[in-house]
């Protein structure tokens, strides 16, 4: 009979500020939040092919993504509520009057294109929709995809 050892191995402890993910203080919001980026990201980009073919399809396409996008920016919304309430986390002022400001515009930009025409997306809802994406590049990607900030970290 051959017996088998098993050799133990232990890792050193971890030095400095433990992961956020380790943690366990990842806000949710920060999860959700690339999704209504790339959302409003593929609207735009519909809207560009509507504007260079005038097929009717890439309109379509393009309010469906808009909705979408407003969905989940609500669940974005919802989640940093949820996230203020219950975690150890205080608010970004400046990155949440951005996004609130490309949500409104978005909401517009739908109602903007749920109109007929050529002139639905051609230049108002096209021109709302490279807003909307420029907003939420510089506050959300720029800012690691969070509303809010550690309690204690500097804003």
């Amino acid at each position: 009979m051959k017996h088998i050892t098993v050799a133990a191995t232990t890792f050193p402890p971890i030095a400095g500020p433990r992961s956020e993910n380790l943690a366990g203080i990842k806000p949710i919001h920060r999860i959700l939040a690339p999704f209504p980026v790339a959302y409003f990201g593929a609207a735009l980009a519909t809207d560009l092919a509507y504007w260079r073919t005038a097929e009717v399809m890439w309109e379509r396409f393009s309010i469906w993504l808009i909705a979408g996008g407003l969905v989940i920016s609500a669940l974005v919304a919802l989640a940093a509520v949820i996230d203020l309430a219950f975690g150890k986390q205080w608010p970004a002022w400046v990155r949440a009057l951005g996004y609130t400001v490309a949500v409104l515009l978005s909401l517009l930009n739908v109602f903007v294109h749920s109109r007929d025409g050529y002139t639905a997306v051609v230049p108002t809802g096209l021109t709302l929709s490279a807003i909307v994406v420029a907003i939420l590049v510089v506050y959300s990607v720029t800012a690691g995809w969070t509303l809010t900030y550690r309690r204690g970290a500097r804003p």
